[in-house]
């Protein structure tokens, strides 16, 4: 418990502390809130508390229909100003940050890519935005986005399936008809960082508006070049009001991602003995390429009389590919993990949303239908050595392969169609008592086929296609106590479902989330995962409502676990036999703590346990890639009205490798760690800022993930610096 809460109240007293004889000065005018005309600047974050540039007021889902501060369930959300404070562009750099959630690895069975764990619990499927589930695993960046929102515990009377750790909502930014602006942005910084963004809107009409975010981006990774990324992309949105009531809304999001991706250091698994080495990736050979092409359109009308509709459809295309080598401890040579994936997404989503007076209460309902049909072609690389080479672990030659490299027909190719309803009423009972009840049912049918493969041993798993259908209902319950002007306590009860061969990049690698079946070769006979949540926390609007105090306590059971065996290579598992718990402590602060300091600070402390398993072995052993105390503080002051300066402080205790669900095996330990960043923004005008961040301080050297079975730790980023230049007009 000593390294997050040493960290964050370190980190307020000293910077409170060097301030103190200013507190009471004048009150100064946050240069990220912009007030022209009497209005809200256009670019502004329409979620954001006024004034209070990290405090977030409520989030961007129409189906949460309270304030945050009035919900009951833990959120954590992240405003524009915070996220571009931090100077991290990249979403799983800045969630990795965020306590209680951890990277996972691609591996043999899953793809590289932006993989979350959420209380110890997979999420890389959990992943919405705008209320919409994304199509794929891809990497993403930041250049779009209002406001990141994640919602703890399990959810899926939100989400649909899956989320039993939480959910992750990413919020774009929308074109606006209340203003023109441009902004530009030019970075550049140490390992030959460069960062050109542009954000423009324009109104056309009186009822028409359009705008346009784009991006170019690359850079090495600190310290590890030739490994590094190249980024670039858009999102073109507009808005369009035909009449008073009725507002049409539609986006294109177009994104391509050429990296050279560092899969860190090799790790004895025999000894636990760390090998440290340079990058490994051979010229001509390793690439992971990212590309999406997401078209989103909506309608929303409000009928009057507190009834209004909400309709959204995406059709997306998301494709990842990429060969990645490592070094092998066990070899004594190099490995090449290789993969692509096509994803096809097709969602649609209704709300009716009605605020009315029933029997004497105010009810805030919303009844939904959704569609959702995915579609994920998935295989990977042959690579051919036509040379031989030996490599040292201490260093590396980025010019020594020879070969050639073959695309595979798919290997998969999987087909999930989802039909959900859902019901979810706000009782107002009185001025003291608020209670929220929602339910939801979920039939999908499933559909996969896969291709003969040679597993190992030279065993060969013969061509098979797997089909079923299922459903399954959720529920969610909470109750909100509010006798004080500013200050809540509430208690929460929730449930969420994980289908067989849920995670669609896992095709029937069993272990990694893809199908799984018994020893005789049933799939359809494996129930839906069930997990429950309980949690009872308190919410305080303080600082005049510009800062927001969270506390919670949540206990996470998850039963009827689908294990995968012995061997998560092959589709055999073990059906339904594991049950594990996480439990813990989850502390949050967001806004203003002063006129002048503004904070993001989290903490969580977590325990996690297997109680069931197929193998007795597992029985008490906690979960992997879990971290079971985990905190970030970030804090800015604003000195004068132009200048503004701050810092974050990252800390996660030590993280156990092993297998999702199966318990952490206890030999592959990650040491704790603690990461400092400073940042500093000048405002020379009202058109013209700088911003300076620098990343890992330190230059600390510590490890984010492990691969499940050992071989590979990933590596944080090492101290790296940037100046950004941006320009209103």
């Amino acid at each position: 418990m000593r390294g997050p809460v040493t960290m964050a109240g370190t980190l307020t007293f000293a910077i409170s502390t060097a301030m103190m004889g200013t507190l009471h000065a004048e009150e100064v005018a946050l240069d990220t809130l912009l007030i022209e005309d009497g209005r809200i600047a256009a670019d502004s974050n329409p979620y954001a508390e006024p004034d209070a540039p990290y405090k977030a007021k409520r989030t961007s889902d129409a189906r949460r229909t309270r304030d945050i501060a009035d919900t009951p369930q833990t959120m954590t959300v992240l405003t524009k100003d915070s996220i571009e404070d931090s100077g991290k562009t990249e979403l799983k750099d800045i969630l990795s940050a965020q306590p209680g959630i951890t990277l996972g690895t691609g591996e043999g069975g899953n793809s590289f890519g932006d993989r979350y764990i959420i209380r110890g619990y997979e999420a890389r499927s959990d992943v919405f935005t705008d209320g919409l589930r994304e199509p794929g695993l891809i990497s993403r960046d930041t250049f779009a986005l209002e406001q990141v929102e994640i919602s703890k515990g399990p959810s899926s009377t939100f989400a649909g399936r899956g989320s039993t750790g939480g959910a992750i909502n990413t919020v774009t930014k929308k074109a606006s008809m209340e203003d023109d602006f441009l902004n530009l942005q030019a970075g550049i910084g140490t390992g030959d960082y460069k960062r050109y963004t542009l954000d423009a809107n324009r109104v056309i009409t009186g009822d028409l508006g359009v705008r346009f975010n784009a991006l170019y981006s690359e850079a090495d990774t600190p310290d590890r070049a030739p490994a590094g990324e190249r980024r670039d992309g858009f999102l073109l949105s507009g808005v369009y009001q035909p009449g008073r009531n009725t507002v049409l809304s539609a986006d294109y999001y177009y994104y391509r991602g050429d990296d050279r991706t560092d899969p860190g250091y090799a790790l004895d698994r025999d000894t636990g003995e760390i090998h440290k080495y340079d990058y490994v990736g051979q010229s001509g050979l390793d690439f992971q390429r990212s590309e999406a092409d997401i078209f989103t359109f909506g309608v929303e009308h409000d009928f009057g009389r507190g009834v209004k509709l909400q309709n959204k459809t995406r059709i997306g295309e998301t494709v990842n590919e990429y060969i990645v080598s490592a070094y092998s401890s066990r070899s004594g040579g190099l490995r090449s993990f290789t993969g692509w994936q096509e994803n096809d997404y097709l969602g649609n989503q209704t709300n009716l949303i009605l605020d009315k007076e029933l029997f004497g209460k105010r009810n805030t309902i919303v009844a939904g239908v959704e569609f959702a049909k995915e579609g994920v072609d998935a295989g990977n690389y042959s690579v051919t050595t036509s040379n031989s080479f030996t490599i040292s672990p201490y260093s590396a030659d980025n010019d020594l392969w020879q070969g050639s490299v073959e695309r595979s027909d798919a290997t998969s190719n999987l087909e999930l169609k989802t039909v959900s309803a859902y019901l979810m009423d706000t009782v107002t009972l009185n001025e003291d008592w608020e209670v929220f009840a929602g339910v939801r049912y979920d039939y999908f049918d499933y559909n996969l086929d896969t291709a003969e493969r040679a597993g190992r041993g030279g065993s060969i798993t013969p061509a098979a296609s797997y089909a079923f259908s299922d459903g399954f209902m959720n529920g969610h319950l909470g109750v909100v106590y509010s006798p004080w002007e500013h200050g809540n306590v509430y208690a929460s009860w929730s449930t969420s479902s994980n289908i067989n061969g849920g995670e669609a990049d896992a095709g029937s690698n069993c272990g990694y989330g893809g199908l799984c079946t018994d020893s005789d070769g049933n799939y359809s006979s494996a129930d839906p995962e069930q997990s429950t949540n309980l949690e009872l926390g308190t919410k305080w609007n303080l600082m005049d409502e510009k800062m927001l105090f969270t506390a919670a306590v949540f206990r996470t059971t998850k039963d009827d676990v689908i294990e995968g065996g012995n061997d998560s290579y092959v589709a055999g598992g073990s059906l339904n036999t594991g049950k594990n718990r996480v439990e813990g402590l989850e502390l949050g602060l967001s806004g203003n703590i002063t006129p002048k300091l503004s904070a993001q600070i989290g903490v969580a402390i977590m325990d996690s346990e297997t109680l069931e398993s197929y193998d007795p072995e597992n029985i008490g052993r906690p979960k992997a890639n879990f971290a079971e105390k985990s905190g970030n503080a970030q804090l800015r002051y604003q000195a004068t009205p132009a200048f503004a300066f701050g810092g974050t402080a990252t800390y996660s205790s030590e993280i156990f490798g092993g297998q999702p669900d199966a318990g952490a095996s206890g030999e592959i330990e990650l040491p704790d760690y603690t990461v400092y960043d400073l940042f500093a923004t000048y405002q020379f005008s009202k058109q013209l800022s700088l911003r300076a961040n620098i990343q890992n301080v330190t230059d600390e050297e510590y490890y984010t993930a492990v691969y499940r079975g050992g071989s590979i730790v990933y590596l944080g980023d090492a101290r790296s610096a940037n100046l950004t230049l941006n320009y209103k007009f």
